[in-house]
């Protein structure tokens, strides 16, 4: 990775490629220390430190926002509305034909998606925005001037939060366009990236503090996540490869096929998304109590439901492992369909050797990618479960979402380093002449 770096800084073209990507992310993070006006910051500080912990929906917010959240900046919301609003379509994609017949025109179709896309991020932040808004008055985040218009303080913040928004989507897309790699991601790995010296802050506290114990977990955290990188490494790359035989055939005075090749399937096909979807449904308890409070009584249903739904109990890990093997075997079948590859390989004279083409070879790729799509399931389980067990350790519970963002932050990485050595290949190639 760093030898693609330093040769892709060699190159003029990709130079200024990389210098303008880390100007936004300059600009990213100028803004995320802004705070929006009539905001008390210290007041939100207190309430989120007391609010957005043990991993739940608030901290991942906070994180994937580099901070944002928890300074109640122009940038509080950063890319949220934006992820939200691409899931939606995707899953809308496969539920309305309108939109599935749009997303194969080509060009013309996917981009009449990216404007719906838009518009319902707009929608999305601004009801994030007024909700966010309400929460800070509710905490007595918010400072009213004597005399004020609480109407026209509500507008200004909200409205603040909004373009901040859209101005972060914008930024996004100037770096996929004159930058490095996928400008949403980008900005998503800076504000993830942004948090690490605040953890590694808190754990030095912590070592000063108690340097008898910490002089032993210390290394013990860094072996292990060194361990959680190599893994996802591994894994990020890992597939099955399915072998696939062309047949000869004679057009003219051409002959064409009579190649062999393979089918690749990823293991780690659906991404990150299966432990958002996951986390997303699991954080409605959180949110609940959040605005309902903490049970007053040790009986009752309110009671157990906070304690079957709490972090610290082991019917929390399992219901979370269950719905990361459930979205995962979900979004894997809305994004790979091997009827469809079946009919492909038929239409172009393709076979997997001793598999009858057609609907034999459909239940073929379909058994493989159900032991593949399990593979994976279970390791995104285990990336999004062990930080959790791991963080019970005392002076460790900023490091519940360690497993999440760093899978977010390694596949960014990855995936970005793969685009300069396929520009770097691009650009040495000699030719034929």
């Amino acid at each position: 990775m760093f030898q693609t770096l330093k040769m892709a800084w060699k190159s003029p073209e990709l130079r200024k490629k990389l210098l303008f990507t880390l100007w936004i992310i300059v600009v990213f993070r100028i803004g995320s220390v802004i705070t929006v006006p009539f905001i008390d910051p210290d007041m939100v500080k207190t309430w989120m430190d007391s609010n957005a912990s043990n991993g739940n929906f608030l901290e991942y917010l906070n994180i994937i926002s580099g901070g944002s959240l928890s300074k109640a900046s122009i940038f509080a919301l950063s890319i949220t509305p934006y992820i939200n609003a691409s899931i939606i379509i995707q899953l809308l994609v496969f539920a309305i034909p309108p939109l599935e017949r749009l997303q194969h025109e080509g060009d013309e179709g996917r981009k009449r998606i990216g404007q719906i896309t838009t518009v319902l991020t707009m929608a999305l932040a601004a009801f994030m925005s007024f909700a966010y808004y309400v929460t800070l008055k509710n905490a007595n985040a918010v400072s009213f001037t004597e005399g004020g218009n609480g109407v026209f303080v509500a507008f200004v913040i909200c409205g603040c939060f909004v373009a901040g928004s859209s101005l972060i989507v914008w930024l996004g897309g100037l770096v996929t366009k004159k930058g490095v790699g996928n400008g949403i991601s980008i900005i998503l790995f800076a504000g993830i990236v942004a948090r690490y010296p605040s953890d590694i802050g808190v754990l030095w506290s912590e070592f000063l503090a108690n340097k008898s114990r910490y002089i032993v977990i210390m290394p013990i955290v860094a072996i292990v996540f060194i361990g959680m990188i190599t893994i996802i490494v591994l894994m990020n790359s890992a597939e099955r490869r399915i072998p696939i035989n062309y047949a000869k055939r004679v057009v003219g005075r051409k002959q064409f096929g009579g190649q062999s090749t393979f089918m690749p399937i990823k293991v780690l096909m659906s991404g990150v998304m299966p432990i958002i979807f996951a986390m997303s449904f699991m954080s409605l308890p959180s949110t609940i109590q959040l605005w309902k409070g903490v049970p007053t009584s040790t009986h009752g249903f309110y009671y157990w439901f906070c304690r079957a739904f709490s972090m610290q109990s082991w019917s929390y890990a399992v219901m979370y492992m269950i719905l990361i093997v459930l979205f995962n075997y979900f979004y894997v079948s809305m994004q790979y369909n091997p009827v469809e590859i079946a009919n492909q390989l038929r239409q172009n004279n393709g076979a997997i050797p001793g598999i009858r083409p057609g609907q034999p070879t459909a239940h073929y790729i379909q058994r493989i990618l159900s032991k593949i799509t399990f593979v994976g399931a279970l390791f995104l389980g285990f990336i999004a479960i062990f930080p959790i067990f791991f963080s019970r350790i005392e002076g460790l519970e900023t490091l519940t979402m360690g497993g999440t963002s760093m899978l977010i932050v390694v596949n960014v990485a990855l995936d970005t380093v793969r685009q300069l050595e396929s520009q770097l290949i691009m650009r040495t190639h000699k030719g034929f002449l």
